[in-house]
């Protein structure tokens, strides 16, 4: 489409990764001149959704984290994608608190947080299939006249 913008990006399930996914992810929002809060708000939800798809899409094998991006308007859609073991019940794992990781002292805030930082949040799951968690955040800042 014309009016629409798109990015993929594909890396290994490294906890390294992050940082890059998430640098990746904000100089992409760039063209739509974010404020800085509107930047750490798509940074944090989207440190979140790769951290699960590690995490627990994974649980520690070393596999492939995909993120798709796409700008239409003022709005872009995040997508993090993994091929992992898929969520059971994603009603419950989206509650506050929740967590399968108490071993490790996770905290259960995952989902809640990208729920607060992004205005619209979807998981698909499928378990032995994997996750996909789509996140929605409109960019409100109205671009100056010399700007594209």
């Amino acid at each position: 489409m014309k009016d629409t913008n798109e990015m993929k990006l594909e890396f290994d399930s490294r906890s390294c990764n992050e940082g890059f996914a998430r640098v990746a992810v904000a100089s992409f929002l760039s063209q739509l001149n974010p404020t800085l809060e509107e930047v750490a708000d798509v940074k944090t939800a989207l440190s979140e959704a790769v951290t699960n798809a590690i995490i627990h899409g994974y649980e520690g094998r070393v596999e492939k984290v995909y993120i798709e991006c796409q700008i239409k308007d003022r709005e872009m859609t995040v997508a993090v994608i993994d091929h992992g073991c898929g969520i059971p019940d994603v009603e419950k794992a989206m509650e506050p608190l929740y967590t399968t990781k108490e071993e490790e002292e996770r905290a259960g805030m995952g989902f809640a947080f990208m729920e607060a930082f992004m205005d619209e949040v979807f998981v698909e799951s499928e378990v032995g299939k994997g996750t996909k968690v789509i996140m929605k955040k409109k960019i409100n800042r109205v671009p100056h006249q010399f700007e594209e």
